[in-house]
């Protein structure tokens, strides 16, 4: 939209810290990447999935993120839906949101993979193919204009109207190969000698010599391998959490109501996490050190490791896993008993 923020220190600061903490990561991912929880929850490396599912849900309504299907037609007639996530790193208001999503609608895209995008990125352009536009009725065509331009680019090669009709199928085998039309003024003209006596034959001999290799170039791949041109020809707005869309469940700032009570039922508070997360933190080395004079009196003395059922860091490591992943799945830690 041109009015994206940039990147600055505070951009997330009305958020939690967990939130803010998400959004950074979102921020950074690069465009067309799932935007599941389970697969954020994946790659992060601080919070599990239930606590990626909040935190999506807390900024999808503070106005970071929309869930937005997209009707697509394409060049060859056939349709999909695509599911994209737009990421703002400005808050947007609902309003805002609902507006973007009406102008998605009737435009042209070739990019039409699901995942993440960004409002800020303009609307992927059409490669130079699909844009080319035919010669009408009656005009002549590029390979013809090269051919016919080259008097005006060299005097020593003026083509004649015949010649430009006999190599225009030659010049025009190098356009479809990925050639411009300056590739070929400059195979046609550089090196030329003092006189040319025969223009069309030396302008034969050089595109027949010079002629460039099939597919060299990414541009000159088959139509068939190009993504294909598509219209957006339906916009709804779907559920962060559930991907029911507006036809089937109210949408209300981008989440529906039953994921939304869900949501507040979730007993597990960002205190709580916070506090589970120092209680992890102070966990460890020290922990054994204490676990290990604790036993030693109980037994009256220093007990070797190898006499133990479980060496003393094991068991300490052990708790340590079970309460880390509990507490980044939004679960409260179990309390140590030894």
């Amino acid at each position: 939209m041109g009015d994206e923020d940039p990147h600055a220190d505070p951009d997330f600061a009305h958020l939690i810290p967990r939130d803010a903490d998400v959004a950074v990561f979102i921020d950074h991912l690069d465009d067309g990447h799932a935007m599941g929880h389970k697969v954020l929850a994946a790659e992060h490396p601080r919070y599990g999935q239930q606590s990626m599912r909040s935190s999506l849900n807390r900024l999808t309504e503070a106005g970071h993120l929309r869930w937005i299907k997209e009707h697509i037609t394409l060049a060859d007639n056939t349709m999909r839906w695509v599911t994209r996530t737009y990421w703002s790193r400005t808050r947007r208001s609902p309003e805002w949101w609902a507006n973007f999503a009406r102008e998605r609608d009737g435009k042209d895209v070739t990019d039409y993979r699901p995942g993440l995008a960004r409002i800020e990125d303009p609307t992927p352009q059409p490669t130079p193919e699909a844009t080319q536009d035919e010669p009408a009725p009656g005009e002549p065509s590029a390979a013809y204009r090269t051919l016919a331009g080259l008097r005006a680019a060299d005097p020593r090669m003026p083509l004649s109207e015949a010649d430009c009709r006999s190599l225009e199928s030659l010049a025009a085998e190098w356009l479809s190969r990925g050639a411009t039309p300056n590739d070929i003024t400059r195979a046609l003209t550089d090196g030329l000698p003092p006189n040319v006596t025969n223009p069309g034959g030396l302008a034969r001999n050089r595109l027949e010599a010079k002629m460039p290799p099939q597919n060299s170039d990414a541009s000159a791949a088959p139509a068939e391998s190009r993504p294909l041109r598509g219209r957006i020809t339906r916009v709804i707005m779907a559920c962060a959490t559930c991907d029911q869309d507006e036809r089937t469940v109210k949408i209300d700032r981008g989440i529906c109501e039953d994921c939304r009570k869900e949501d507040a039922e979730n007993p597990m508070s960002d205190e709580d996490i916070a506090k589970g997360f120092e209680e992890i933190a102070h966990l460890g080395v020290t922990s054994a050190y204490f676990l290990k004079k604790k036993l030693e009196r109980r037994t009256g003395g220093p007990v070797p490791d190898t006499f133990r059922s479980v060496p003393i860091e094991d068991r300490v490591f052990y708790h340590y896993r079970d309460n880390r992943d509990r507490i980044a799945n939004g679960l409260p830690p179990r309390r140590w008993n030894w």
